[in-house]
């Protein structure tokens, strides 16, 4: 074990080196300049977006809420409560600010590979599929760097929600409920491998359902909890926000010295909770029926503000509010900076014991059942990642389809075999791995989203509803997944529009 351990730090430490947190931000920034800050100038067509229908036909994929549900379930779990308490313990309070940031910029990298994972899709065993093998492959001009690509990326897939996420969230879990309840982490891995297999081995729908009806109830029984803290400690938010302001900048005379951990900290746990990036999201976005890929697109750009600036602000208001954090003084935690919470270690316990000193005794036990069902919808998506993947390297096969579905629960299993120092960097290192694949990808796909997006934003100034047809940005349908709403266009006389341009017969 402590040759794995480490194996799994030298590794991270190369994956997640400073110029990935730079390439990351560039590339939201990137994004936000040539989309044109379209995360915030759209944000009234998001909730527009979301209640959509489409053709409602709920035997090929998921409605636009389903998959927003499915995708903040997937987004919210452990990055979102340990992750954010983490980033103050190695960053200080300013690394809150930093998340916030990542999350506004970030919300342009999550809508471009869901625009480019609706715009690829396909259909595979009778339902919508598609993600970032899918546009790798399909989109490069060289197609075979695309496929390379797609490989790689497949390879991460295995890596990340296929083996090492799925161990770090099971541990995160049984740790709570073992803090809490005293259950031994055996009982609680293997509850929560059996309610997992339950559900996937119904499908993406199955996974849909219970997600759209666990999610919101989540997001906001965790944003009233928030509430009650703040209320109680009223009198502290002036110097918690100051706090958090000052120290993002190095003006704060406590953390000045560690304003390089703060912004380091805060955009890695940032992308590391709201997914954005990291081709999760686009994976079970291909499954959604929407008539326009950057409808979708917005939807989950709203999906990373809700995990981001919502969720994580609730956890870092939380925490720093009722005073239960302590913050390294060498960005590793060798030594203490501030120690408010003497002998609590870093993570979750932060958040447990801001709840038990404002609920009591109950509130640990109550984030306990919480963070209990956060992961177990993180689980469900990370199971739909694993078995789409599988779906784009061997085609259409339902005995790999229930292979995939066996594995991924006894990679479940594997929580109890690792210890609290560990898991992180297993989470980074599978999240890190297709952050670099997949963002890399996508920027070099820039062009057509540009294309995707200029065609979404010409019907919208025309007061029309906006449909698809990738033909007219030279994407081909070849299992004419987008037939219907090309039928549509055809019928509304889009072809014949001369304000929107396409120059083409149908």
């Amino acid at each position: 074990m402590e040759v794995f351990v480490k194996v799994m730090n030298a590794v991270n430490d190369i994956v997640w080196h400073p110029v990935m947190c730079v390439f990351l931000m560039m590339a939201a920034l990137w994004f936000t300049v040539r989309l044109r800050g379209m995360q915030v100038r759209r944000l009234k067509d998001m909730g527009r977006c979301l209640m959509e229908e489409g053709n409602n036909d709920k035997d090929i994929g998921l409605s636009p809420f389903q998959a927003f549900a499915t995708t903040v379930g997937g987004r919210v779990g452990t990055g979102n409560i340990a992750g954010t308490a983490t980033a103050i313990f190695m960053g200080g309070p300013g690394a809150l600010f930093w998340m916030w940031i990542t999350a506004i910029l970030g919300a342009s990298t999550g809508m471009v590979e869901c625009i480019l994972g609706q715009a690829y899709k396909t259909r595979n065993l009778g339902e919508l599929t598609g993600g970032p093998a899918f546009y790798m492959s399909k989109g490069m001009k060289n197609k075979t760097f695309g496929k390379i690509l797609a490989v790689l990326f497949c390879i991460a897939v295995f890596i990340g929600p296929g083996f090492l996420l799925p161990a770090m969230q099971t541990q995160t879990a049984a740790t709570a409920v073992n803090g809490a309840f005293g259950l031994p982490f055996l009982v609680v891995v293997i509850a929560m491998t059996a309610i997992v297999g339950v559900v996937i081995m119904g499908g993406i729908k199955r996974i849909g359902q219970v997600a759209e009806l666990l999610s919101p109830i989540m997001c906001g029984i965790y944003f009233l909890i928030t509430v009650v803290i703040l209320v109680v400690n009223i009198q502290k938010v002036p110097s918690v926000f100051g706090s958090i302001f000052t120290s993002a900048f190095g003006k704060d005379a406590v953390f000045g010295g560690i304003v390089g951990s703060a912004v380091a900290w805060g955009i890695k746990r940032g992308f590391f909770s709201n997914d954005a990036g990291n081709g999760m999201s686009p994976l079970i976005s291909a499954t959604t029926d929407t008539s326009h890929p950057v409808k979708q697109g917005l939807v989950q750009g709203l999906s990373v503000y809700i995990d981001t600036l919502l969720v994580c602000t609730c956890t870092g208001i939380s925490v720093l509010m009722a005073g239960t954090y302590n913050v390294a003084a060498d960005g590793e935690g060798a030594k203490l900076l501030v120690e408010h919470a003497p002998g609590v270690q870093y993570g979750i316990a932060f958040m447990q014991q801001a709840m038990s000193h404002t609920i009591g005794k109950a509130g640990a036990m109550l984030l306990a059942i919480m963070l209990f069902v956060f992961i177990f919808t993180t689980m469900l998506s990370y199971s739909y990642q694993l078995e789409s993947t599988c779906k784009y390297l061997f085609g259409e096969n339902k005995t790999v389809v229930t292979v995939v579905r066996i594995l991924f629960m006894v990679f479940c299993m594997f929580g109890i075999l690792i210890d609290g120092d560990t898991i992180w960097p297993m989470g980074d290192i599978g999240v890190g791995c297709m952050l670099w694949v997949n963002t890399f990808s996508i920027l070099l796909l820039t062009p057509t989203v540009i294309k995707i997006v200029k065609d979404y934003e010409k019907q919208a100034k025309l007061h029309l509803d906006p449909l698809f047809d990738p033909a007219t940005v030279g994407i081909d349908d070849e299992a004419g997944v987008w037939d219907s709403y090309v039928q549509k266009k055809r019928e509304r006389g889009d072809y014949e529009n001369e304000a929107l341009g396409y120059n083409m017969k149908k």
